[in-house]
């Protein structure tokens, strides 16, 4: 059984209290795969060292990678009582542990405030990420189910976009 907490959209708001590190990967990155053992053994210390650990599939949470403006495969965070700080640290066990009992942590600067996943302006990039993914699916269905050519479902989209823009500008 893993030490590792798996966060969502729904309980993500858990990291805004106590001490945490946070690793957002996919299961189909080589990077990811690398430091998962560590990261295994490095949840199996948590206890030791005061703090919980946690790991968020950014395949499965688009929504919760805008929040943390995700954009390189792993992310690491440090986050303490809703101040966040990201890891750009070597990924060995004994580094990682050394981030935390030596308090390396304080030396980074924290996240700022309006690029803060709890900030209103990264709930809207959560919004964002959310909304690309719907619009993906509607595109796979009608590519995929309705069997429409793509150039189609990519007009389709085009006409959306102008007809919003101008029923906006209305």
């Amino acid at each position: 059984r893993s030490s590792v907490r798996v966060l969502c959209g729904s309980n993500w708001s858990l990291v805004l209290q106590g001490q945490w590190m946070l690793e957002f990967y996919a299961p189909w990155c080589p990077a990811c795969q690398q430091i998962e053992a560590t990261w295994e053994s490095f949840a199996k210390e948590s206890e030791q060292l005061g703090i919980t650990v946690g790991k968020v599939d950014v395949t499965q949470e688009p929504g919760l990678s805008g929040r943390f403006f995700v954009t390189t495969l792993p992310t690491i965070y440090h986050a303490n009582d809703g101040v966040f700080r990201r890891y750009r640290g070597s990924r060995t066990l004994e580094d990682l542990q050394g981030y935390i009992l030596e308090r390396k942590w304080e030396a980074v600067e924290p996240v700022a405030g309006w690029k803060s996943p709890s900030s209103l302006m990264m709930h809207g990039m959560a919004g964002l990420f959310h909304f690309s993914g719907w619009i993906r699916q509607i595109h796979n269905y009608l590519t995929g189910t309705l069997g429409v050519h793509v150039w189609i479902s990519y007009a389709i989209f085009i006409l959306a976009t102008l007809l919003i823009g101008l029923f906006l500008g209305l």
